[in-house]
């Protein structure tokens, strides 16, 4: 039997669509996930599903032993910026302390293959754009700064002298995520989700009264905040090839995962104004704490090393995909009250 993967936070947003990935892919699945954003259903039934926490090192050491695991790709963690400036220490909890458990559970397993999902928060406001792996980590945040720090750990447990077998590692600093799979099986569908792209289709919908830029005097071309946004099927494929990668022997590597283009917030505004064909209402807002004028991914060096090739780097589908997911989420809830 082949060995399997254990994906923490497997029921989450990228997590799911990683897991159905993986196992169209002929992959053996583990999930565990606590649910405080994820949801049974995004789980594709032929994985094993166990509720836990990724920061309970006998529930996971077990799990790879039970399981026969040889990789873990490691999802779970808070993400909301403005969140981890007001409440720091919650992050540094679940995205650095969690983090490092599951890491010891790693090593007490004898798994010596991790994929870790993380962000390019850890650029802070960098000095050049696009951002690469050698630009320098400056997080303005609790959330970059949680990240950067279990990319700290799993760096200095692959430099241990004298391990053998080495421990290795895929560190995947993700830009901004969205869209859906384009059969709607999963999307984002995480309670009080803060992401652009998701915020304005629920305002196309009319869930929302409006959407609100934050910050329109950034020194970008329209003055409002500037990102890179990556399709979340092609973040997750990303994933399938870290895991090959690592498991053909691959040394450990921390890669930017993104398309190296950036959008402005009126852009996307304006992008899915077009897609769902309604003038939805748009009010300007003072910048919100911890948010860089641009953040625009360099990505030669994912695609020199992983055999990745992405399929949906395409502003207007992502958005589209986004809104038709937001609309069968909608109905699904309302079928379901």
């Amino acid at each position: 039997m082949s060995k399997a993967v254990l994906v923490t936070g497997g029921a989450g947003y990228i997590g799911s669509h990683t897991c159905h990935q993986l196992i169209e892919a002929g992959h053996r699945v583990v999930v565990v996930d606590n649910f405080y954003s994820g949801h049974r259903w995004a789980v594709p039934p032929e994985a094993t599903l166990i509720e836990g926490d990724a920061g309970d090192s006998a529930l996971t050491s077990r799990l790879m032993r039970e399981h026969d695991v040889d990789t873990v790709i490691h999802f779970a963690g808070h993400i909301v910026v403005p969140e981890s400036v007001s409440d720091p220490l919650k992050y540094y909890r679940n995205n650095t302390q969690n983090s490092r458990n599951l890491i010891a559970a790693c090593i007490d397993a004898g798994v010596q293959q991790l994929v870790f999902s993380s962000t390019a928060a850890v650029y802070g406001i960098p000095a050049e754009q696009p951002a690469t792996e050698q630009t320098a980590t400056a997080p303005i945040n609790a959330y970059g700064r949680s990240k950067l720090m279990t990319e700290w750990m799993l760096q200095d447990v692959a430099d241990r002298p004298g391990a053998e077998p080495p421990f290795r590692f895929v560190a995947l600093r993700y830009f901004n995520v969205a869209g859906a799979r384009p059969d709607l099986r999963v999307g984002q569908a995480t309670p009080e989700a803060t992401h652009l792209i998701k915020v304005a289709c629920q305002a196309a919908l009319g869930q929302r009264d409006s959407v609100s830029i934050f910050g329109t005097d950034y020194p970008t071309p329209d003055g409002t905040g500037v990102r890179d946004y990556i399709h979340v099927e092609d973040l997750a494929s990303a994933h399938l090839a870290a895991l090959d990668y690592l498991r053909g022997g691959g040394d450990s590597r921390i890669m930017n995962c993104g398309y190296g283009r950036g959008y402005s917030v009126r852009e996307v505004m304006q992008m899915v104004r077009q897609v769902s064909g309604v003038d939805f209402r748009i009010d300007e807002a003072p910048r919100r704490a911890g948010d860089p004028p641009e953040l625009v991914a360099g990505t030669s060096l994912i695609h020199e090393v992983l055999d990745w090739t992405t399929r949906y780097e395409d502003l207007e589908f992502i958005c589209r995909t986004a809104l038709d997911w937001e609309r069968a989420w909608s109905e699904r809830q309302k079928a379901t009250a």
